[in-house]
């Protein structure tokens, strides 16, 4: 039990985690001093960036296995379908079950938040829910992964800075400022360099499986 807890954990990849939440921190940073702010929608949100990260990290897993990315010629940490410590249905499960829990816990944040009577805002906040499953999940899944054609950039960018940061700090006033545009993008900015650096790590594997990043498009040199 012990081991398979362990597996779980590896496959959750517990380091890329702080990096999920730096949005929704400056985001309820900047909605601190706010008389409103509430310590159960920045825990609410804290938990529900970190069940997005963790479906990311079972369908990269997922995704990059089956189409033979993860190969002994990949730099990065070994993932556990490669080293067959589950199988792609053990990893469809995870999928699934997290999948479950984020949308809960979103539904449960933008509840918080929102209540009942803010009908519009709350519709809006669930399809970007719905958007940042899908597209954790259409990463590196599927026949035509995002991830795979070089926009992976552009969607954490959007993803971990503008909707991390403008959305979790809507959450807590109910407005937007637009000098929050600045912090999110600095957020977004901050998190595309950490995904080129690790693509730069694996530039010549990734060309080498047909996965066409910016930094593979840019080569080493400009990347």
């Amino acid at each position: 039990m012990k081991n398979n807890i362990k597996i779980w954990l590896q496959a959750a990849r517990l380091r890329t985690l702080p990096l999920s939440v730096s949005g929704i921190i400056m985001g309820n940073a900047l909605a601190l001093n706010h008389n409103d702010f509430s310590f159960i929608i920045f825990l609410l949100s804290i938990l529900t960036a970190i069940a997005f990260q963790i479906v990311s990290n079972f369908a990269n897993d997922y995704g990059d296995g089956i189409k033979g990315t993860d190969n002994e010629e990949r730099i990065g940490p070994k993932r556990v379908l490669q080293q067959g410590l589950l199988t792609l249905e053990n990893l469809k499960r995870g999928i699934f079950v997290s999948v479950v829990v984020s949308i809960i816990l979103s539904i449960t944040l933008i509840y918080e938040s929102l209540g009942v009577n803010k009908l519009l805002f709350s519709v809006l906040f669930i399809l970007l829910a719905i958007g940042a499953v899908a597209a954790a999940i259409k990463y590196t899944v599927g026949t035509n992964p995002y991830g795979y054609s070089g926009l992976g950039d552009l969607f954490v960018f959007i993803f971990f800075g503008w909707v991390s940061v403008i959305g979790s700090y809507f959450l807590q006033i109910n407005s937007i400022d637009l000098s929050i545009i600045l912090f999110a993008t600095s957020v977004g900015l901050l998190s595309v360099a950490v995904l080129n650096l690790n693509n730069m790590r694996d530039i010549e594997n990734d060309f080498n499986s047909s996965k066409i990043t910016l930094a593979v498009r840019l080569g080493s040199d400009k990347s």
